[in-house]
């Protein structure tokens, strides 16, 4: 009997213990029962409660984003899946906007297959969503997927992103947290090899092991040390009936969260003691952030055997890709052939899992792109989950991911300019002729500055002190300037400042109409 079934096993055997302590606890919670009111019944409810929640086999939690906010408006968000495959789901998370239509960045945003759902992205998702589409790769647990399905391996993991980017078409932007900025940055690379005209805009890599050479973290050197034979004989299990695939070879999610908690096991042991005590404390809201973390946290898939061996192996004890060995479908990968697809890399100072340098290493590597089409960024004081989730996320990560995207899709977009051979014939007294503002809808109205005295935007409703700064930033210093734009040069406008149908949605049109009217009669 393999170890996999004894876990099934004693999960099984603890049902009627689990059962039990959650029947207790809801006793001792129970408003009528005077012993909820005292510090023993909270002390009895809180055991039992850590004693379930210990217990309990932990289902993928749901993306629960039910609506965002888009230009200041709140709007509905639907979840549905677009793309399937036997191993992956491609979600889209659309947001009703309505008639009208934002020219936000189309993100996909490719999440971890390292036994944690994609839901882990939740925040992430949650902080882009309002200002991109985005679609996320939703990893399906092996052990779920029957084993007339066929293998998933390295190959296929890469296979799929250039399927869904094939699908989801030009100007898109890809996103990687962590493990798949390997495969992410391999696909990237065979797309341009390709000459594909549908390689992304751009390519983020956040925390990924590119170059685990570079300061190795225990996660490394478990990799290094072990060798991939201990891997095969040590950790990979079939999976056991009635589960749909039942002999599959996996890599049991339970083993990686072992792993996980294993590296930090102090934390988390202090963790569920705080958590007892605030239950019995009744401190609502710090258990209740306690439970929404391990519900997360605790809840695991499992991989592919195939998947997870060549992974161990190609990244973390041969080092394939930063050594120029890297091959996918027995085809040599090379980094250097990307030319368009522009690369940020972002680290964390603090990140246990992902050493400081290691993603950065992708730069060293693409060396066809030129210096306007990289960047990269440490965040200070974050640890590996720091990268893409939490307060300095939000703050200071994803706005710089977002202005790179829009600097790099606006550069894509911009026409290129050929410049017309010099005519020996043209008289030297003639005028220039104009540049043509087809490009640039906006150029026929913006002013360089004010035609005597500026007008004060804020007079129309929605207008700040902000939104007077920007639009005069922008060349806008007038309302006849407001009032005449045309439905182009609303919609220039609106990508330029990121208004987000504000100018519509406000009515500034005839706001200024009237404005620029009282302005002239006065």
């Amino acid at each position: 009997m393999s170890f996999y079934h004894l876990y099934e096993l004693n999960h099984a055997a603890m049902s009627p213990i689990r059962a039990t302590a959650d029947l207790t606890r809801l006793y001792f919670k129970n408003a009528m029962n005077p012993l909820s009111h005292t510090p023993f019944g909270r002390s009895v409810a809180a055991g039992c409660e850590l004693v379930e929640r210990l217990t309990r086999r932990y289902g993928k939690p749901e993306f629960g984003l039910t609506e965002t906010t888009v230009g200041g408006v709140k709007v509905p968000v639907r979840e549905e899946i677009v793309w399937q495959k036997p191993f992956c789901n491609l979600l889209h998370f659309d947001r009703k906007t309505g008639p009208r239509k934002h020219s936000d960045p189309k993100i996909l945003l490719i999440a971890p297959m390292s036994g944690h759902y994609a839901t882990l992205l939740r925040g992430t998702v949650e902080t882009l969503l309002p200002n991109a589409e985005i679609y996320i790769t939703d990893w399906l647990d092996a052990r779920m997927v029957p084993l007339a399905e066929g293998r998933f391996d390295l190959d296929d993991y890469i296979d799929y992103i250039i399927e869904m980017l094939h699908f989801l078409g030009p100007d898109t932007h890809v996103m990687a947290v962590c493990q798949p900025s390997v495969p992410a940055l391999a696909a990237v690379a065979v797309m341009e090899q390709r000459g594909d005209p549908l390689a992304p805009t751009t390519a983020t890599l956040m925390g990924g092991p590119i170059d685990t050479r570079i300061n190795p973290t225990a996660v490394n050197d478990l990799a290094e040390s072990k060798g991939i034979g201990w891997f095969e004989r040590h950790v990979i299990m079939t999976v056991p009936f009635p589960q749909p695939g039942f002999l599959r070879a996996v890599y049991p999610g339970f083993l990686q969260l072992s792993g996980f908690m294993g590296m930090n096991l102090d934390r988390h042991v202090t963790a569920h003691r705080d958590f007892f005590q605030h239950l019995v404390q009744g401190d609502g809201d710090s258990a209740e952030k306690h439970r929404e973390f391990y519900d997360e946290y605790l809840a695991v898939m499992d991989l592919t055997a195939e998947f997870y061996l060549q992974t161990v192996d190609t990244v973390f004890i041969k080092h394939a890709l930063p050594k120029g060995e890297f091959r996918h479908r027995g085809e040599l990968v090379d980094c250097g052939a990307i030319r368009n697809t522009a690369l940020l890399t972002v680290e964390g100072e603090k990140d246990d899992i992902t050493g400081r340098g290691q993603t950065k290493a992708a730069h060293d590597l693409c060396t066809g792109l030129t210096d306007d089409k990289r960047a990269h960024y440490m965040q200070p004081n974050v640890g590996h989950y720091g990268v893409f989730n939490g307060s300095r996320f939000r703050a200071e990560i994803a706005p710089r991911i977002l202005d790179f995207i829009r600097t790099h899709s606006q550069r894509r977009d911009r026409p290129a300019v050929t410049k017309a051979p010099a005519s020996t014939d043209a008289p030297k007294t003639a005028s220039p002729t104009p540049v043509t503002t087809s490009a640039d809808p906006l150029a026929a109205i913006l002013l360089a500055e004010p035609k005597g005295v500026a007008d004060d935007l804020k007079a129309i409703s929605g207008v700040g002190p902000k939104l007077e700064t920007a639009l005069n930033g922008a060349g806008i210093f007038h309302y006849w300037q407001i009032a005449a734009l045309t439905d182009a040069q609303i919609e220039a406008l609106d990508t330029r400042l990121d208004f987000r149908g504000r100018i519509e949605r406000d009515g500034w049109l005839d706001q200024a109409r009237k404005l620029a009217g009282q302005t002239v009669s006065g």
